[in-house]
């Protein structure tokens, strides 16, 4: 199986990544950060180095759905390409931070991608407030995301949330500021519990709708 977590940045999905993998014996499949050779000069400067970025991030996770298509394991995975796509790079065009030609360009490769890739068998959307997000963010401390834009993380929020009504594969919802999964085992149970559910058709009698 394909499960994938979906989530602004500062959500908590790497947190989340981790704790399911162990907790069921998945296969974790981590976002390209720490190495990632555009990132830092993006945070500094995203109009220059938007294409670069998403490019980068475009091709990784292009491969990884490669992988995990001919992989025998289930598979959990941090952030997917249908958020580059759908999110990131629209997020970007939009505010003006990445020109048209390099948009139709990211758009066309995108679309050939995708007559190649199926949907998760499961997808997991951490929603959460910007306040939640930006202290997060602050909270773990990466130097180059101090510098974000916070209309930048609201862009982000607003095309989330138009993508996810439209998903049409199967989908939990965690809210984010209320469901502390790091920090809290209950909360964690719940999150587990909705998964049984959704994967096995077991269903806890006070876990009956999404947290």
């Amino acid at each position: 199986m394909h499960i994938a977590v979906a989530g602004n940045i500062g959500s908590g999905k790497t947190t989340l990544t981790k704790m399911l993998a162990h907790r069921y014996g998945w296969t974790p499949r981590f976002e390209p950060v720490d190495n990632n050779p555009y990132l830092a000069d993006f945070y500094a400067d995203m109009k220059r180095w938007s294409f670069n970025l998403q490019i980068y991030f475009l091709n990784k996770r292009f491969k990884e759905v490669v992988e995990i298509s001919q992989s025998d394991e289930t598979i959990i995975q941090d952030r997917t390409i249908f958020e580059d796509a759908c999110i990131f790079a629209p997020n970007l065009h939009g505010q003006g931070m990445m020109s048209d030609r390099d948009f139709a360009n990211y758009k066309d490769l995108f679309d050939l991608m995708m007559s190649l890739v199926r949907l998760p068998d499961l997808m997991i959307y951490i929603r959460s407030s910007i306040p939640t997000l930006v202290a997060q963010i602050q909270k773990r401390g990466r130097e180059y995301e101090q510098t974000m834009r916070l209309d930048y993380l609201q862009g982000l929020e607003a095309r989330y949330e138009e993508w996810i009504k439209g998903y049409k594969g199967q989908l939990l919802v965690i809210d984010g500021d209320n469901c502390k999964f790091g920090d809290n085992p209950e909360h964690f149970k719940q999150v587990t519990d909705m998964i049984d559910a959704k994967l096995y058709g077991l269903f806890p009698m006070d876990t009956a709708s999404d947290v």
